[in-house]
């Protein structure tokens, strides 16, 4: 049955929950304009900053840009986990999006429990009317979840009145290799490819060609199954760099590389693959989301032909090779395309110093 979207506006929310909105506030991830929207309808002088959760550095960014702009009085804090706050929270505001990973939304609500302090509230905010997914799962978490009155049966609050272990929302899952060892990689809600290993990042492993001792860049890296199964073949002189602007993918990304034997390696948390020594990789792996504008395939592209050396090699996997390919073929010059498991997997090299540009 269709859902409509709740017509609650967030100044309607704090006079509803007037009561219940003590500090320290905060508000759970959101798009950036919706978090600053929240931030200032919360925004009073008793009740000091608020606290703005985020994972991703680029929403973060933009999510200060945006309370800038709309004169509130908010704090960004972006950590791989909600638990990760600097300090309990009495409030926790978490408007929930419309569509979006289901796991994701059960994650943040059982983490806002740990994140809030004894007898603190959180106030959860529905895109649907009549929503029966999030007071269900709030019930089993806390207990007790109300929806007051005039709240439109889109707003749903619950108090931390007792204790209860952590739950991890984490699958591990395997990548075969031939005739050696599996790999095992943990995976965790929000980041690219939950629990498994997708075919189009297979598809970039298996074509990707790197030799012992290259320096490989993992742009995008998820939680690091691409950077992992290239790098382990370069061993043992290879270098790895993994690069995320989500730093819960960055986290993964290090555990998963430590708990699979990678020797070298680092993780750079950037908004925009920056923050690496230019003309310092001999490959770079890239896959960037095919569902997003092409503004990230671009940056991915733009910025892997600086940090490549001369002679380096760049491997995007896609859906979109007739809009994706210009891109490469505007940065490299000439690009080889590879057809496997459904995916275009495209390649191609940085032109060398002094040799003649060639666009195809």
């Amino acid at each position: 049955m269709a859902r409509k979207k709740t017509d609650v506006s967030f100044a309607e929310l704090v006079g509803v929950l007037e009561g219940k909105l003590r500090p320290p506030l905060g508000v759970v991830l959101g798009s950036p304009r919706e978090a600053a929207e929240i931030a200032t309808a919360l925004t009073a002088p008793e009740r000091g900053p608020i606290v703005c959760y985020q994972m991703d550095l680029y929403q973060a960014e933009r999510l200060t840009e945006e309370l800038a702009a709309q004169g509130a009085e908010g704090r960004v804090v972006t950590a791989p986990h909600l638990r990760d706050l600097p300090e309990p929270l009495q409030t926790l505001v978490y408007p929930v999006p419309k569509g979006g990973e289901r796991i994701l939304k059960l994650d943040m609500l059982e983490q806002a429990f740990h994140a809030l302090r004894p007898h603190g509230t959180l106030v959860v905010l529905s895109p649907y009317e009549k929503d029966q997914f999030i007071p269900a799962a709030m019930k089993k978490i806390y207990g007790r979840v109300h929806s007051p009155a005039g709240g439109g049966g889109a707003v749903f609050w619950a108090q931390r009145e007792r204790e209860r272990p952590r739950r991890r929302h984490e699958i591990t899952f395997q990548v075969s290799r031939g005739d050696t060892p599996s790999l095992r990689f943990l995976s965790r809600p929000g980041v690219f490819s939950y629990g498994r290993f997708d075919d189009g990042a297979r598809a970039l492993v298996e074509t990707a060609e790197v030799g012992p001792g290259d320096k490989i860049l993992d742009v995008g890296c998820g939680c690091g199954t691409n950077g992992v199964c290239v790098g382990l073949r370069t061993e043992p002189q290879g270098r790895v760099t993994f690069v995320d602007s989500n730093v819960r993918a960055l986290a993964l990304a290090e555990h998963n590389a430590r708990a699979n034997g990678l020797a070298e390696f680092r993780v750079v948390a950037s908004s925009r693959v920056e923050g690496m020594p230019e003309g310092d990789f001999d490959v770079a792996l890239a896959n960037p989301p095919y569902y997003a504008q092409l503004g990230i395939a671009a940056l991915f592209i733009e910025r892997s032909a600086a940090l490549l050396r001369p002679g380096g090699r760049l491997y995007l996997v896609t859906r979109q090779p007739d809009q994706v390919g210009p891109l490469v073929a505007e940065s490299f010059g000439p690009t080889q395309v590879v057809e496997r498991r459904g995916y275009i997997v495209l390649s191609a090299e940085k032109p060398r110093r002094g040799a003649p540009r060639r666009d195809v």
